[in-house]
C-alpha cells in the first residue's frame, strides 16, 4: 500500500508536469526533458538514500553508536557537504557541467558507501576497535563529499532547460526527489535493515549480507544496497543525460534569468564567489536556507530517535513509516511552494517561503507546548515541519539561487545556498547531539528563533525578482493588454 501511493505521487508529478507548459513549448521538446530529469532526479534520491541511512545504521546499532556520536558524525558530514561547494560549484560552472557532475556524485558516494558498509562489517564481525566518531565521520564525510555534487548538477542541468517561469514547478520536483530519497533511506533502510537481522536468518538478504553459517544482524546491508543502486543509475545518467537542449539536437532558448544578455561573459572562479559573497540579496536567500536546513534536519534525523528513546503510544504509525509520511507530505509541500510561487506572486520566492517559515513557527511552539502529552499531535507536526522546510529548500535552494544567479554561475550560487543548509544542518546536529541528551523539551524549542529569522528574512527579498524576469513578464502583459 504504502510504495503504491509513493508510485501514485511519482506518476501525479509526471501528469503535472506536462500538463504545465507555460512557454507552449512542443511535444518533443517536452518529452527529451522528462527523459533528461527523470534520471537526473532519480540518481538524486538515490544520493539521498545513501546520505540518512546513517541514521537508519545508528538505530540499529544501539548503544553502540550513542545521541552525541550521531550529532558529531552527522555534523562532520553536513559541514563537509557545506564547505564542498566552495570547491564543486565552480568546477560544475565553469570545467565539468552537470552531467559529469552527477556521475561523480554517484559513483563517489556508492564507493564510499561502500567502505562505510565494510568498516560497519569489520566493528561488528570482526570486533575492531576504532575510535568510532572518528572513523565514522571521516568516512562520512568523504561521502558527503561526492554527495555535493549532485544537487548542483541537478540545478545546473535545470537552468538551461527551464524558464524563470516554470522553474517554480521544476523546484517543486526537486522537493519530491529529496522526498523521495528520504522515503528511500528511512523506510526502504528499515526494511534492509529488518530483513537483515538476526531474527530473520531465512530471509535471501540475510544469507547474501550475513557471515556463513552465522545468525547475526547485517546491518552493514544499509550502506552497500545504495551503493549498488547508484552504480546503476551512473550508467543511466551517462546515457541519457544531455546538459543542454542544443546538445540533445534541440534548438536553445532564452530562461530570462540573470544571465540573460551575458551568455558571452566569461566568469572567473573569484567572479562566481562574488556574485553570491558580495551580493546582499543572494545572502539573504542563503541564510533563508539555513533556517530551511535547521528546520528539516532537526526532525528527519531526530525524531526516528525520540519516538525510539521515548516509546510513547500512538507514535508506532510514525516511526514505521516516517520515510513515507515525509515523502508524501515533502511533496505537498514543494509543489505548495512552486506553484504559489509562480501562479500567485508573478515567480517570486520570497513570499511563500515567508508564509512557510511561519507555519514551521506554530507547528514548533505546539510540539514545545504538547511533547509529552499528545505523541500523535507531536508526530504530525515534526511531519508538517518537515513539509515546509522542504518547500523552503525547493524555492531558495532549487529555484531563487537559479533565478539570481543565472545559468552562467548558477552551480555556485545554488551550491553556496544549499551549503547554508547544511551549515545549519550541522549547526543543530552538534547542538541538539548534546540538549536531547540532557532534556528533549528544548528540541522544538530550539526551532523557534530559526523560524522568526527566516520570515524577517523572507519578508525582506518579498518582491524581488531578476531584471530579466520583470521584463519579460511586463512585455508580456503589455501584448495581453
Amino acid at each position: 500500500m504504502y510504495f503504491g501511493t509513493v508510485i501514485f505521487c511519482l506518476a501525479a508529478v509526471v501528469a503535472i508536469y506536462f500538463s504545465n507548459n507555460p512557454m507552449k513549448h512542443g511535444r518533443w521538446f517536452m518529452v527529451r526533458r522528462f527523459i533528461n530529469w527523470l534520471p537526473l532526479g532519480m540518481t538524486y534520491a538515490f544520493l539521498c538514500m545513501g546520505r540518512y541511512n546513517l541514521i537508519v545504521a545508528k538505530s540499529a546499532l544501539g548503544t553502540l553508536m550513542s545521541k552525541e556520536d550521531l550529532g558529531l558524525i552527522f555534523a562532520a558530514g553536513t559541514w563537509t557537504y557545506a564547505l564542498s561547494f566552495l570547491i564543486n560549484g565552480p568546477l560544475i560552472d565553469k570545467i565539468l557541467g552537470g552531467k559529469r557532475g552527477i556521475i561523480i556524485a554517484a559513483l563517489g558516494a556508492s564507493l564510499a558507501n561502500i567502505t562505510l558498509g565494510i568498516l560497519t562489517w569489520l566493528i561488528l564481525v570482526r570486533h575492531w576497535q576504532v575510535n568510532l566518531v572518528i572513523a565514522f565521520s571521516v568516512l562520512y564525510s568523504v561521502n558527503m563529499y561526492f554527495q555535493s555534487y549532485g544537487a548542483v548538477s541537478i540545478i545546473k542541468v535545470k537552468a538551461y532547460w527551464f524558464h524563470v517561469r516554470e522553474r517554480g514547478v521544476f523546484g517543486a520536483i526537486f522537493g519530491t526527489l529529496i522526498s523521495f530519497g528520504v522515503y528511500f533511506a528511512f523506510d526502504w533502510g528499515s526494511a534492509i535493515v529488518k530483513m537483515t537481522s538476526a531474527d530473520a536468518p531465512g530471509n535471501w538478504l540475510q544469507k547474501i549480507f550475513a557471515p556463513a553459517g552465522q545468525a547475526r544482524d547485517a546491518t552493514w546491508a544499509v550502506f552497500f544496497i545504495p551503493a549498488a543502486i547508484l552504480i546503476v543509475w551512473a550508467l543511466l545518467d551517462w546515457w541519457l543525460i544531455r546538459d543542454t537542449p542544443e546538445e540533445a539536437g534541440l534548438q536553445a532558448f532564452d530562461t530570462h534569468d540573470a544571465s540573460s544578455g551575458q551568455m558571452h561573459v566569461e566568469f572567473s572562479v573569484l567572479d562566481l564567489l562574488k556574485k553570491i559573497f558580495a551580493s546582499p540579496l543572494m545572502l539573504f536567500i542563503a541564510c533563508v536556507e539555513l533556517t530551511s536546513g535547521v528546520f528539516r534536519y532537526t526532525m528527519t534525523q531526530w525524531y526516528p530517535v525520540f519516538a525510539n528513546e521515548m516509546k510513547q503510544p500512538g507514535t508506532e504509525f510514525f516511526a514505521q513509516h516516517w520515510g513515507w509520511l515525509i515523502c508524501i507530505f515533502g511533496i505537498i509541500g514543494g509543489f505548495a511552494g512552486g506553484l504559489i510561487s509562480d501562479k500567485s506572486f508573478q515567480s517570486r520566492r520570497g513570499p511563500p517561503a515567508a508564509f512557510l517559515c511561519g507555519f514551521v513557527l506554530v507547528m514548533a511552539v505546539i510540539m514545545a507546548a504538547f511533547l509529552f502529552t499528545q505523541p500523535r499531535l507531536v508526530g504530525w507536526a515534526a511531519v508538517f515541519i518537515v513539509m515546509a522546510s522542504i518547500g523552503i529548500t525547493s524555492l531558495m535552494s532549487g529555484t531563487a539561487a537559479t533565478d539570481f544567479g543565472g545559468r552562467k554561475a548558477t552551480a555556485t550560487c545554488a551550491g553556496v545556498v544549499d551549503g547554508f543548509a547544511y551549515l545549519g544542518s550541522g549547526l543543530q546536529s552538534f547542538c541538539l547531539g548534546y540538549i536531547t541528551s540532557w532534556n528533549w523539551h528544548y528540541w522544538p524549542v530550539f526551532l523557534i528563533p530559526f523560524a522568526v529569522a527566516g520570515g524577517g528574512i523572507a519578508l525582506r527579498i518579498w518582491n524581488e525578482l531578476p531584471a530579466a524576469t520583470r521584463k519579460y513578464i511586463a512585455e508580456v502583459e503589455q501584448k495581453t493588454v
